[in-house]
């Protein structure tokens, strides 16, 4: 006698529902709320001198994860405006042959140590929050241009062949058929970028740019390990959130069948 299969539920192998990893996108919120929460409760009775209780007071600490944000979403803007439209142009034409210089550039900023990257261009623009954002799009723009170029490049051509003879014409072809096969392919670019931003986002305050990273390099200068710690944690946790953010729009905006 065999079990009866409810046709109406839909569970593929690995925690899929529906075509979604519902257990990932479900576990990594839940994890990143209780270590908020476990820090939380700590900040909360944790006895701290002077120097420690200012940095990691509730205003203070929102301050400095709102200028962190900041960098990150300037930043996040000016990639995603540079990126994709440079990766669609370098899939074009006669703008391939461009492509491997293009990409030369773009990976001698990601392969340059960042902190170098940042405190040349700030020798050159000067200290502060613009500084910062170039360095960090020099830093980030490589996986958004590249995965941009992959999966345009991954789509079929006849479907695009097949585009062209209905009577599409090459824009039309561009945008109804091309960019959404390549999207998910793209969005695994634009999250890795995501989290990279994040990260290097704390080499900021070498140049006064602000952000999480005042937290660790005042711990390490005044060796305060509350502050080096909360730095760390804070920054891990965003960097957690944002790649599930990324990972939960990349999943809804994956065309069905895919």
């Amino acid at each position: 006698m065999t079990a009866a299969v409810d046709p109406a539920v839909d569970v593929e192998p690995g925690g899929r529902r529906g075509g979604v990893p519902w257990r990932g996108l479900v576990l990594q919120p839940v994890l990143v709320l209780v270590a908020l929460g476990a820090f939380a409760l700590w900040r909360a009775g944790a006895e701290l001198t002077d120097a420690e209780a200012r940095p990691l007071g509730w205003s203070a600490l929102a301050g400095t994860v709102v200028d962190h944000l900041q960098l990150v979403a300037v930043a996040a803007v000016v990639v995603l405006l540079v990126g994709i439209p440079l990766g669609v142009l370098l899939t074009r034409g006669p703008f391939r042959r461009a492509s491997p210089l293009v990409l030369g550039v773009a990976n001698t900023g990601q392969a340059a140590p960042a902190i170098g990257l940042f405190v040349l261009l700030a020798t050159w623009l000067g200290f502060g929050f613009r500084s910062a954002v170039v360095a960090l799009v020099l830093y980030s723009v490589l996986p958004v241009l590249r995965n941009t170029m992959v999966g345009l490049q991954g789509v079929d051509a006849r479907l695009v062949e097949a585009g062209r003879g209905m009577g599409m014409s090459a824009l039309a072809v561009l945008l109804r058929v091309e960019l959404p096969l390549a999207v998910p392919v793209m969005l695994s670019g634009v999250r890795t970028a995501l989290v990279l931003l994040v990260g290097t986002a704390t080499l900021a305050t070498f140049i006064d740019g602000g952000g999480l990273g005042l937290l660790i390099t005042t711990g390490i200068n005044l060796n305060l390990d509350s502050l080096l710690y909360s730095g760390a944690l804070l920054v891990a946790l965003l960097a957690l959130a944002v790649d599930w953010v990324g990972r939960v729009v990349e999943t809804l905006a994956r065309p069905k069948g895919l």
